[in-house]
Order: C-alpha cells, then structure tokens, then sequence
C-alpha cells in the first residue's frame, strides 16, 4: 500500500501582508448520483491533505459513503452531521481523524436519513451546518462536503455555508442537462441565501478517451463553461473502485494507478487556481 509524502503545515494560511486566510468551503454537488461525487471528495481531500492542507470532509450524504472511505465505521458514528445539525455536539466534538494525517471527516449516520423532515420547521432551516461552523474554534484550509445526489435540505445547507461548488461530470449524453439545472440551483441560492456562493469548476470524471461520445460530451461542455472546467479528467480505473471496500481513499490505497494520479493532478489544479485569485486579491487591496 503506496501512501502520499506528506509535509507538516501547523498554522494558517496567509496572505501576503499576513492577513489570515479564511478556510474555502467547497460544496461537492451534482444532483445526479453515480457521477463520482463522492469518489470526488474523499480524493481531493486526501490530495490536498498529503500537501500539509489541513482539509475537514463533512458527510451530508444518508448513504455515508463518504464515511465509509475514509475508513470510520458504521457503529462508531455516535457524533456526526446528524448531531452537529440538531446542535446535539459542536463541529470540534464530531470530527474524526482518518488514517490520512492532516484530514478529518465528519461522519454520516443512518439518522441523517430523517433529517430534512426535522429541518423543516427549524428557524433558519437552511443555515443550520453554516451556524455551527462559525462557532468551530479548529482551523481548516479546506472544508468539503459531500453532497447529497439531491436538491434537498443537506444539500441547501451545504450551499449556504459554501463559498464555492464543484461539480463532478460524468461524460455521458444528458450530462449538460442536468448541469444547466444544477448552475440554476446555484444562483437561486445565492441570489437568496448566499451572494458568496460561485460555480468553481467542473471536473469530468469516468472519462474514456477512446469513447467518441466521452470526447463530444468534453467539447460540448467547454464550448458552454470555458475555463470553468479543469483540465484534469478523471478516468475509469478499477483501483478507484476497489479502494472504498478497504476503508481507503485509492489515493492511499494505490497512489501510482492512473486514477490517483488524476485526483493528484486535480488538486494541483485547484491550488494553483486558489493561488492565483489570492494573487488577484492581493493586488486588489
């Protein structure tokens, strides 16, 4: 088992000037499911963490697939989103450490099943996981949540607290589709809930180069997003697949097949984008 050179990185991220970085939330969302959304997540996460980010996942999915690979098991999810939503424990008390330095998940249990119907007549129903966050006294560089494959309740809470959406694509024939309904989501939301909220990017993943439809689907994206879509594909890769049954990220599980060196590339991706709009922001103050 290959696992990722890691380098320690205590403090917070800064600007320059020394400005403290806030932690980017990032909401990993597709409204259809098997697209590689949570493949996507735990992935990046590890990529990012085996970098010295210190990276928080939070599994807003009943599934818990998430949960399940990074390796915490189903009876010990006594605290998770579940709880951190009903205010029954705070952020700190229900993240978990993994096996990957660097990265903890907040996991999901059956409970969370239940929960849209509970949310619905709280008070502030759609900023519950946003609220609980700013009393978090932990600092994290990146925190990601592993949506629901649903325009529901979680996912609306996920939104809120985001400040950008990343959007797993499978190559596939209705896959513009349902990404025009999903920006649409995203700009309801910000337009009522969250003006910091933006589309970040797009990732394709389940990509087969030899599959004249999978390269069509990529031409057709790019022509309508442009440089909102990554340049990284993720490709089909049976170490991708295998890995969650062992409770690893394929990341740590295989980190040469092609699959992991996909998602590593993906992470160096987002980070040089992150660096250049701090950049951008910098000069801009």
């Amino acid at each position: 088992m290959n696992q990722p050179h890691l380098k320690d990185e205590t403090v917070p991220a800064t600007f320059e000037g020394g400005a403290v970085r806030s932690p980017r939330y990032i909401s990993v969302s597709n409204q259809k499911g098997g697209v590689g959304k949570t493949t996507t997540t735990i992935n990046l996460a590890t990529a990012l963490a085996a970098v010295g980010k210190k990276v928080l996942v939070i599994d807003l999915d009943p599934q818990g697939n998430a949960s399940t690979g990074l390796g915490v098991d189903r009876a010990n999810r006594t605290h998770g989103t579940y709880e951190v939503l009903f205010g029954e424990c705070e952020i700190d008390e229900a993240a978990a450490p993994t096996k990957v330095p660097h990265l903890s998940v907040i996991p999901a249990s059956i409970h969370l099943s239940g929960a849209e119907i509970e949310l619905i007549d709280m008070k502030r129903r759609e900023a519950r996981l946003k609220l609980a966050l700013e009393n978090s006294k932990q600092y994290y560089d990146y925190i990601l949540f592993d949506c629901p494959p649903s325009f529901n309740l979680l996912t609306l809470n996920a939104l809120v607290a985001s400040n950008g959406v990343l959007v797993p694509l499978q190559c596939e024939f209705f896959a513009l589709e349902g990404l025009s309904h999903l920006v649409k989501t995203i700009e309801r939301v910000k337009d009522s809930f969250n003006n910091q909220l933006s589309l970040m990017g797009i990732v394709f993943t389940m990509y087969d180069k030899r599959n004249n439809l999978s390269n069509q689907v990529v031409e057709n994206v790019k022509e309508h997003f442009g440089a909102l879509v990554y340049d990284t594909m993720i490709p089909r890769n049976v170490r991708i697949s295998e890995a969650p049954s062992f409770g690893l990220p394929a990341i740590v599980y295989d980190m040469s097949c092609h699959g992991s060196q996909a998602y590593i590339q993906l992470a160096k991706e987002i980070l040089r984008r992150e660096k250049n709009a701090e950049v951008k922001y910098s000069a801009a103050v």
